[in-house]
């Protein structure tokens, strides 16, 4: 490699700037991570698990895992849980929920899948100060709701997140779930770190994350919250964590995550090739979220200045990452060609495996968070490196399907726009609604709600986001 003094290499004045740029802010990110520190359990809490919490669970196939899950969130005394399913599941949904506990599980139904209009239900239908949302197959330590409810003492919070870790479905990890578990150690550095500097989150991942009561039940909001469109027209049933997020971002609610053992959750992801159709599916999530917040909305440039940097890059990451390899073959070409014709001293194989080792070496050194505690998966970082150029290619292909909004993994999620329609047509006269319950809890004294003034708060900002 010395004898790269014997050539002019302008080519490697931009791959360089880029590699300088992306590992200063990656130590700029670490430093910020490990500064960071998690709220600590008040000595006197203001809000009490049974008392305060309700958990949602949207779902339309639980199984055998639920089971676990739902005993894990037990542990932490939540006052009720709601599961919410389409009525041809009913009856399996309300086996396993009788089998796990009867008093305290409760399963509702909406005519169609849509987790929107799961959700949506299941929030009518809490009177509760606090609602958590969880995936069905999302695993709970048990001090994971006190360590939530902590960050809530701050008035201003409306919504918590947690940090996260991979389960396996089978005795070990399968390649793609390793995948997974690298991408989930990358983001609870990323989401720690912009909880750090600004105060402000990409996304409140849908896996479980808390909001208070009063936010969610705005007619504004649930309105909002199901009848979301793309460009207009094209109805979106996922990104729902997204859409929380935002909306905490718009209307001057502070968040926070939980970055720590005490409130890291185990969930399961594809253990097949299936995990990339959920990438596809997250990403064109956070394609449109982020072109959202980015242009459309906002108010994450003066509220989360950090976290809109960081989504900047997120957008031109897919052409920094691809740079990279096309430089390098440019350098090989020009290695092919005789010196005395402007070709290079360096012969090809040197400069592929330079920048192999150099792939190897930087990449190994971003996953060491990862690797202290699971050494073995060191053997899947070429994996990795793999997954990075194809999931570079796949933001531009998915930038380019954003109006493709199916769920991708899942049977059964049917049109949103026709769920949506048969949710809206009134209900039947004398039949109990949901809306009475949310009027009532909206109108009450509410023993805890030192936070209910701040409901209205910037009522600017709410007609702004109407816009």
């Amino acid at each position: 490699m010395l004898r790269l003094t014997s050539d002019k290499f302008p080519i490697f004045v931009p791959f360089g700037v880029i590699g300088f740029y992306r590992y200063l802010w990656y130590l700029i990110r670490i430093a910020a991570s490990l500064t960071y520190r998690p709220v600590p359990l008040p000595e006197n809490p203001t809000y009490i698990a049974e008392e305060d919490v309700t958990i949602i669970v949207p779902t339309i196939d639980a199984g055998e895992e639920f089971k676990e899950a739902a005993h894990s969130w037990l542990v932490g005394n939540p006052k009720e849980i709601i599961i919410i399913t389409e009525e041809k599941m009913l009856g399996p949904l309300q086996d396993l929920a009788n089998s796990v506990d009867p008093q305290r599980i409760r399963v509702l139904t909406v005519p169609y899948a849509n987790k929107r209009l799961q959700m949506s239900h299941g929030i009518k239908n809490v009177t509760t100060d606090i609602i958590v949302f969880a995936d069905d197959d999302a695993i709970w330590p048990p001090t994971l709701l006190p360590y939530v409810l902590a960050c809530f003492e701050d008035q201003k919070v409306g919504g918590v997140g947690t940090s996260q870790r991979v389960q396996p479905v089978g005795s070990r990890m399968t390649v793609w779930e390793v995948l997974a578990a690298f991408r989930l150690s990358i983001r609870n550095i990323e989401i720690s770190s912009s909880t750090h500097i600004d105060g402000g989150l990409p996304c409140l991942s849908g896996r479980t994350a808390a909001y208070r009561t009063v936010i969610l039940k705005d007619p504004e909001f649930l309105h909002g919250f199901t009848h979301d469109f793309w460009l207009g027209k094209y109805q979106l049933n996922s990104g729902d964590d997204k859409f929380l997020t935002r909306w905490m971002v718009s209307h001057g609610w502070s968040t926070y995550v939980q970055v720590c053992k005490e409130a890291e959750l185990l969930s399961t992801m594809k253990p097949n090739w299936r995990f990339l159709k959920q990438v596809l599916r997250w990403t064109r999530n956070t394609w449109r979220s982020d072109i959202r917040s980015l242009f459309t909305e906002r108010y994450i440039w003066t509220s989360h200045p950090y976290v809109a940097y960081t989504m900047v890059d997120k957008l031109i990451n897919p052409v920094t990452l691809l740079i990279g390899p096309v430089f390098v073959a440019l350098v090989v070409w020009k290695t092919t060609i005789p010196i005395d014709q402007g070709g290079y001293h360096l012969p090809w194989w040197n400069v592929v495996i330079s920048y192999l080792v150099w792939l190897m070496a930087t990449r190994t050194a971003k996953l060491l968070p990862h690797l202290w505690y699971r050494p073995q998966d060191i053997i899947h970082i070429p994996a990795f490196i793999l997954f990075g150029y194809y999931f570079a290619v796949m933001k531009i292909y998915a930038l380019f399907t954003l109006h493709e909004t199916g769920w991708g993994t899942r049977a059964g999620i049917g049109d949103p726009t026709a769920a949506t329609a048969a949710a809206d047509k009134p209900e039947p006269a004398g039949t109990p609604s949901a809306a009475m319950t949310d009027e009532k809890f909206l109108s009450s004294p509410a023993p805890r709600y030192q936070d209910a003034q701040y409901r209205q708060q910037p009522m600017e900002m709410q007609v702004g986001y109407a816009r």
